[in-house]
């Protein structure tokens, strides 16, 4: 007689599932719990990140003022072919929104959108815009364009015409081109603004050049005064360190103040090499390059020597002296053997130092010239006192692409994988 199973009763099987089913709920609650613990970063990082860039690349883009203040016009303006003078019937249509746009004072943002196509187009369009009920509706196809002309004899250019089809939006190109020097001419094809409107292309090379110069000036001093943290006995490096974390105990704006003070023509530095007879005269060391290139090197200093050092604390002394036991030369070991250990830091402490050098604006404001000031002033320019957003976020999305040139750069030849910050 075979025995039969017992329903009420736990077997293999049974168990197996029940394993599984509590392994399962296992995972789903360490990966739950990974989650909770990584939410506030990615939040943080999309708040505070993703979302205020997305909006910089769309106000870059975006090209909505006119759109919105002559909506039928700019429909008019888009199916002509950019050819000679805009058809009778896209004139009419413009005169009869300019008489309703004034009316009800709505064309302030695109007459100043228009004025950065030329200058005086905002004056112009104001005072057609007042005239335009008067002189303009009610006019004949055929005399339509002249009677804009009689208003200003500037409609009588071509240029204000395609300057109207080109900011018809609702996306463009015309901020990023502003932003490197570049316009479209009447033909559509993109030239050089002229030289007297030409400044960005200029200032985004000062930038870099200064970012470099501050970058290399700082390895130049960084890599023996970590060195020097590195070698020496814990009893002086720790005050030495002291040292160096010391500026930033102090706020950036009091830092820059300070050098001010110091180097100004009556300052202590002057004062200092008169008294010792370096030099008969005041040295003009601020309001030029000089200023920026010292007040900006003080400030970055530290974010060089410290991840050049903590990847030098790590590094076996004993390299060096068996460099040394095997014939080689001090400098000879410390080139061969005990540098390239530390590429990781040096690395680090190079990428750090120019990324943050690109975005200074307080430093080169107070203490550079009109000639030293780099694209970040112009940002703040442009969104502050000029209010012109789409331009200012333009630079802003240049600046990011330069950086991360330079940060795939780096993977290239150094590597992420390689990047050592302690």
């Amino acid at each position: 007689m075979s025995a039969t199973a017992d329903p009420t009763q736990p077997t293999f099987l049974s168990g197996t599932n029940t394993l599984k089913s509590r392994l399962r709920r296992a995972d789903r609650k360490r990966k739950l719990w990974a989650l909770a613990l990584i939410a506030p970063m990615f939040i943080f990082l999309v708040v505070g990140f993703i979302i205020p860039i997305a909006s910089l690349l769309k106000l870059s883009v975006e090209d909505l003022e006119v759109g919105e203040a002559l909506p039928r016009t700019v429909e008019a303006f888009d199916a002509w072919d950019g050819e000679g003078f805009p058809p009778p019937e896209a004139l009419e249509i413009f005169a009869e929104e300019l008489v309703v746009a004034d009316a009800n004072k709505t064309l302030g943002s695109a007459t100043r959108r228009l004025n950065y196509a030329f200058s005086g187009f905002k004056s112009m369009l104001k005072k057609t815009g007042r005239e335009a009920e008067e002189k303009l509706v009610g006019v004949p196809s055929d005399q339509i364009l002249d009677a804009f002309i009689a208003i200003d004899k500037d409609w009588a250019k071509p240029g204000y015409w395609l300057a109207i089809k080109d900011a018809v939006g609702p996306l463009s190109d015309f901020y990023f081109l502003w932003a490197v020097d570049r316009v479209r001419d009447e033909a559509g094809d993109i030239v050089s603004r002229p030289s007297d409107q030409s400044i960005y292309l200029d200032v985004l090379g000062r930038t870099l050049e200064i970012s470099i110069a501050v970058t290399a000036i700082c390895f130049l001093l960084g890599l023996p005064i970590a060195y020097l943290l590195a070698t020496l006995p814990p009893s002086k490096s720790n005050l030495l360190l002291i040292l160096v974390l010391l500026p930033f105990w102090t706020s950036l704006l009091v830092r820059t103040t300070a050098w001010i003070v110091l180097l100004q023509n009556q300052g202590l530095i002057n004062d200092l090499g008169i008294l010792l007879g370096f030099w008969d005269e005041p040295l003009e060391l601020i309001r030029n390059r000089i200023g920026v290139y010292i007040a900006m090197v003080h400030i970055q200093l530290p974010f060089m020597i410290l991840p050049i050092y903590a990847v030098m604390k790590g590094i076996n002394p004993w390299h060096m002296r068996a460099a040394e036991s095997l014939g080689a030369h001090r400098w000879l070991a410390f080139l061969k053997v005990y540098l390239p250990q530390c590429l990781p830091g040096i690395g680090a402490g190079i990428l750090l130092c120019f990324i943050l050098s690109l975005g200074y604006y307080i430093t080169p404001a107070l203490v550079g010239g009109p000639q030293d000031q780099m694209i970040s002033f112009w940002i703040v320019e442009n969104m502050g006192r000029v209010l012109n957003w789409g331009l200012a976020a333009a630079l802003s999305v240049i600046l990011l692409g330069i950086t991360l040139i330079f940060f795939f750069i780096y993977n290239r030849f150094v590597g992420f994988d390689k990047l050592r910050m302690g």
